[in-house]
């Protein structure tokens, strides 16, 4: 009996002393003398002999002293490393990419162990009154003078419309107003591109242009005194156009492979000038810029400078009269109307005060570039995004509540509310995504994947939204016209898809490739101090990595047992389910990336089906948490959980399907079967989330056809015009009525339930129901005009052969 209570005590403290161990690991596991008392006591419970204890001590001796750990250890580790070519070796041009822009609250994602405290409290910002005065002012004054559909068939904005933008300065809202802008944050800006793109996208894109990357925006943060102020000011009233040339048939995507040739000399006088050459496509206003920024690289064979012949990509003002620019011909991007055009520079001189910066600024345009970008991909595209999506779920929704099939509104129907929950899940976490992002931007954070992952996953569900609103509405969303308000939408989106960054590299090469590097916690500080042979940063760097490593992998195992419930994490009620869940996503995704960059070393950033994988989970986990930032925010509304549970429930769902990616695709030697066989199914069985359920759905397409505050705060900031005949107006007219007159057609149900009113024929129904004091004269008034709205709001156009002929003619 007492061997047999010694076993059971034995046990007992094997199970202890090993779950001590692992939570050390957990919790503390990046510093080195946990893992040496970890060690020690996994040993001692194993029971092992005297000798093997004495030469763990030494092991852990040698790990805890420095001095020991970076001769005996960290230098060889090191040599072997850079021999083997395990860590990949960063360019020039992609150290410049990595280090533009800050780490925000996505590097508190990669780290496996997030810090909700620093998340929840971002900032969530909100319109100035004078910003949101110039948004009820100017900018719905603007739409009131552009028709969409006469912009569409015209090709071109009526003279007043260019008039007010250059009166009230809307190509200077990023301009400072010391320098004669708008001086507006970058929240109002991309409230205005929104409002703007609601409306009218060719409108959206003119606007937008000049407001990001550009002219204004390089002159602000690399020009000089002289140069800002110069331009800025006729720059912000409109007095000069700018457009920026940076594709060009070479150099898409990769914009470090640009052609465009610039070459130093002096000229017969002595001055210093630049001869150019270049062949630029795809460039938005350039046909009827004033100013031309142009991105080129610059060589200086007699070495004027004296920095060498090769300086590197630069950016340059020149005046689109300067001769030697050939311009005049125009492309057509899917027959969207606004200013996109190739244009070509021959032997075109301009002085050496024409680069942006100076002589400061030869060879500085790279940087330039990569730093706007990391703010600015953040601002227009996702705006014009969220724009386009919330006028879709406005009119989706009302054209769901008005149009009959069987007797019923379409949107009662389940096959609807499929997509019309898509529509308005999506639109409610895209504004989330947006206006967090914004907050960090208006902050002076610039998260380079960040706003990344905002242009690509804004752009994405942007083209969903769209695709599921042309699919409710069929034949009204397919059939051309004035009253059509979802086509210009659909023409447009590739569009969005396409620039600032295809989105097909965006996902694989920036969010991932990038933020494998910019967000993990020590791998770029690792390659760093390995191109630098500096053992002492290497060494805190290694060390640190193998401590990150083995506490994730400890958190990985607890985590998914319990579930997520293990962490320790803030909040209450549905958020905090919903953080657990995340932390637990955070932590598996920080190991299995760690694991992947072991196993696949510099490869890794040319397995994109594996990267794109790794940049759907980390941009997941963010919109997730800028959606609980939003839903927290906005005072964690009950009316607003469908949406919310909604949103987080696909995250997750979205989440899980690019784990099982990675568990069945990814290569890990010695390990694959596992990853394929029982990892996989482990994560199968034991999700992080399915989707949203039909019941959360049913309540979200309920929702957005129910009009009132909750649809219109969802949807705020769109253009919705006055007249009750035209537009999204016309919809929202319809709805608003239909919705009115609810009870009454309650009340005559009723009436032929109980017997109190024939059923047939239905045609009379109300008719007789007021015949037969059932309903009276002024209820039945509203029926009337409710059912004359809806067959309004269902009408398509259709063209006598002559207009129909010119309409074509002009558009294609």
């Amino acid at each position: 009996m007492e061997q047999y209570g010694y076993g059971i005590w034995a046990v007992w403290q094997s199970i202890g002393v090993s779950l001590i161990a692992g939570l050390l690991l957990a919790y503390f596991g990046a510093r080195i003398w946990v893992w040496a008392v970890a060690i020690l006591l996994l040993f001692y419970v194993a029971g092992s002999p005297l000798w093997l204890i004495i030469l763990a001590i030494v092991v852990a001796a040698i790990s805890v002293i420095p001095p020991w750990r970076r001769t005996l250890f960290t230098r060889p580790v090191m040599l072997t490393i850079d021999r083997m070519g395990l860590l990949p070796a960063i360019s020039d041009t992609e150290r410049v990419a990595l280090e533009a822009g800050k780490v925000w609250v996505e590097g508190e994602l990669f780290s496996g162990r997030p810090d909700w405290a620093r998340i929840r409290e971002t900032p969530y910002p909100e319109l100035s009154s004078e910003e949101q005065a110039f948004l009820d002012g100017p900018v719905q004054e603007l739409c009131d003078l552009v028709d969409d559909w006469k912009v569409w068939t015209n090709r071109q904005f009526p003279e007043e419309a260019w008039q007010l933008m250059r009166r009230e300065k809307i190509f200077g809202m990023i301009i400072p107003t010391k320098y004669g802008g708008l001086g507006f944050s970058a929240m109002a800006n991309s409230a205005v591109v929104a409002k703007l793109q609601s409306h009218c996208n060719p409108l959206s894109t003119t606007v937008m242009v000049p407001n990001s990357l550009g002219p204004a925006e390089l002159l602000i943060h690399y020009g000089t005194q002289a140069q800002r102020e110069h331009y800025l000011a006729h720059l912000a009233n409109g007095t000069f156009l700018p457009a920026f040339a940076l594709t060009e048939p070479a150099a898409g995507s990769d914009a470090g492979a640009i052609q465009a040739d610039g070459v130093l000399f002096r000229d017969e006088s002595g001055e210093v000038k630049i001869r150019l050459n270049w062949q630029k496509r795809y460039i938005t206003l350039s046909a009827v810029a004033e100013i031309l920024g142009v991105a080129f690289k610059l060589r200086d064979p007699e070495d004027i400078l004296g920095r060498g012949e090769s300086l590197g990509i630069t950016c340059a003002l020149v005046p689109s009269d300067t001769p030697g620019i050939k311009r005049g011909r125009r492309h057509d991007p899917l027959g969207v109307p606004f200013v996109n055009a190739p244009f070509e520079g021959h032997d075109v001189v301009v002085p050496l005060d024409a680069i942006i910066g100076e002589e400061k600024g030869a060879g500085d345009g790279w940087r330039m570039l990569m730093e706007s970008l990391a703010a600015g991909r953040g601002i227009s595209l996702p705006a014009s995004a969220v724009g386009s999506s919330k006028a879709v779920y406005l009119a989706v929704s009302a054209h769901s509540a008005v149009r009959r099939q069987f007797g019923l509104p379409i949107g009662k129907f389940e096959g609807i509310e499929e997509p019309l929950a898509r529509i308005g899940g999506f639109t409610y976490l895209m504004d989330a995504a947006r206006v967090s992002t914004l907050g960090a931007i208006d902050s002076g954070e610039a998260p380079a994947v960040v706003t990344a992952i905002l242009k690509y996953h804004l752009t994405e569900l942007g083209r969903k939204v769209i695709n599921d609103g042309m699919d409710i509405l069929g034949g009204n969303a397919i059939s051309s016209g004035p009253r059509n308000v979802l086509a210009h939408f659909y023409f447009s989106n590739p569009i969005a898809i396409t620039v600032e960054g295809a989105n097909i590299l965006t996902r694989s090469l920036i969010i991932f490739g990038q933020g494998a590097l910019r967000c993990h916690p020590w791998a770029y500080k690792e390659i760093s101090a390995l191109a630098a042979k500096d053992v002492g940063l290497f060494d805190r760097a290694f060390i640190g990595h193998i401590g990150h490593v083995v506490r994730n992998a400890a958190r990985c195992i607890l985590l998914g047992i319990t579930r997520g419930h293990a962490a320790m994490v803030p909040g209450r009620g549905i958020v905090r389910q919903y953080i657990r869940r995340l932390t637990w996503a955070s932590t598996s995704f920080a190991f299995l990336a760690d694991l992947a960059m072991a196993s696949l070393g510099g490869s890794l950033k040319r397995k994109e089906k594996i990267t794109g994988r790794f940049a759907d989970i980390f941009s997941w986990l963010y919109l997730a948490s800028a959606t609980i930032r939003r839903f927290e925010a906005e005072g964690s509304r009950k009316e607003d959980i469908p949406y919310f549970r909604w949103s987080m429930e696909y995250a997750l769902g979205e989440i899980q399907r690019a784990f099982e990616g990675l568990f069945a695709n990814m290569t890990v030697p010695g390990f694959t079967w596992w990853m394929r066989g029982p990892a996989l199914l482990w994560h199968r069985l034991n999700s992080f989330g399915k989707g949203p359920s039909d019941r959360v759905g049913h309540k979200v397409a309920q929702l957005m056809q129910m009009p009132g505050p909750q649809r219109n705060r969802i949807a705020a900031g769109v253009y919705m015009g006055h007249d009750k005949t035209r537009g999204l107006q016309r919809l929202e007219h319809a709805l608003n009525l239909v919705a009115a007159v609810r009870p009454i057609e309650a009340k005559v149900s009723k009436a032929v339930r109980v017997g109190q009113l024939a059923r047939k024929p239905k045609s009379t129904r109300f008719d007789r129901a007021r015949a037969s004091g059932i309903i009276t004269d002024e209820e039945a008034a509203k029926i009337h005009e409710a059912a004359k709205a809806s067959w309004e709001a269902i009408q398509v156009d259709d063209f006598d052969e002559a207009s129909y002929l010119r309409h074509h003619a002009s558009a294609y």
